[in-house]
């Protein structure tokens, strides 16, 4: 691979509380999708690795599940790998949002910041100029704590350009870690387990999304067919969520496999046979073998 003498490249995590748009940032810096997204909170459970590469740089950026109180094994393990990527890091970026700027959950993890940090105020779309200029005032106050405050809008794409610019320049000269062509470490049975799971988190309500986990049984290309096959089980943690997911006469277990379907032959370019068991698990989510098993933790 060839090196540039001033060729930068490093590791940049994307922290803050659940649901600020860390996913959605991460799926726009590379140019795909490849972490969950829904407008539910804790959607992330897992440390995710994009990887955007350019002429004079590589960017490792690492999407973190929501910074957050954990209460059961699932939630340790979550937080578990967020604190994980704080350590890793190169850059730090830290999001919030315009609506509800530098409460607890912001305070909290600017506070306790372990290196400096580029603080992104993200969905400046949707309030006037002089409430931006109000936050970016107040984030002031952390100086110390904050190398540089940009306002961003990751639904309109707004101050990307600007955002990559910054982090060039806290980068630290390297090598290439990945090939130009790759942008994620994670394996395809990650993905489609992903594309999935964010389908129960947008059909479902409640608590339910947050009690299951996909495993990905199977995942062959059929000899000689232009087919990918994948046979996938949905784990949830009592009888009656099992009920709710399949619905009746299995309405809501076709709906999302049609959707994860459309997306996963998107994501591949190949037709998809889709086939999804639901079993019960009782309280896996508070039970450490099986959060291990299902994926979750580091």
């Amino acid at each position: 691979m060839n090196e540039f003498t001033d060729f930068k490249s490093g590791f940049i995590s994307i922290i803050g509380r659940p649901n600020v748009g860390k996913s959605s940032l991460l799926n726009l810096l590379v140019g795909d999708r490849i972490a969950a997204v829904s407008p539910k909170p804790n959607t992330t459970r897992n440390r995710i690795l994009g990887i955007k590469t350019q002429e004079n740089a590589q960017f490792v950026f690492i999407d973190t599940p929501g910074i957050r109180k954990a209460r059961g094994k699932l939630e340790k393990a979550m937080v578990q790998a967020a604190n994980a990527a704080l350590h890793e890091a190169d850059v730090l970026l830290v999001m919030i949002e315009v609506d509800k700027p530098f409460g607890p959950g912001d305070r909290f993890i600017i506070e306790n910041l372990s290196k400096p940090s580029i603080l992104l105020i993200n969905k400046i779309d949707t309030v006037k100029k002089s409430k931006i200029l109000e936050i970016i005032n107040t984030s002031q106050r952390y100086s110390d704590k904050l190398l540089e405050v940009i306002p961003i809008s990751v639904i309109e794409a707004d101050g990307i350009d600007e955002l990559i610019q910054t982090i060039i320049k806290y980068l630290p000269q390297g090598t290439r870690y990945f090939p130009d062509d790759m942008i994620t470490d994670q394996s395809e049975r990650f993905l489609v387990s992903e594309i999935i799971r964010e389908k129960i988190f947008i059909l479902l309500e409640k608590e339910i999304p947050y009690r299951t986990a996909v495993v990905i049984e199977e995942f062959n290309e059929a000899a000689g067919k232009r087919l990918l096959e994948i046979f996938a089980t949905v784990y949830v943690e009592r009888r009656s969520h099992k009920g709710i997911i399949i619905g009746s006469k299995g309405k809501m277990l076709k709906e999302i496999g049609t959707m994860a379907r459309k997306d996963i032959e998107k994501a591949f370019g190949i037709k998809v046979f889709l086939e999804i068991w639901v079993k019960v698990k009782e309280r896996w989510s508070d039970r450490e073998n099986l959060v291990k098993d299902f994926g979750y933790g580091i």
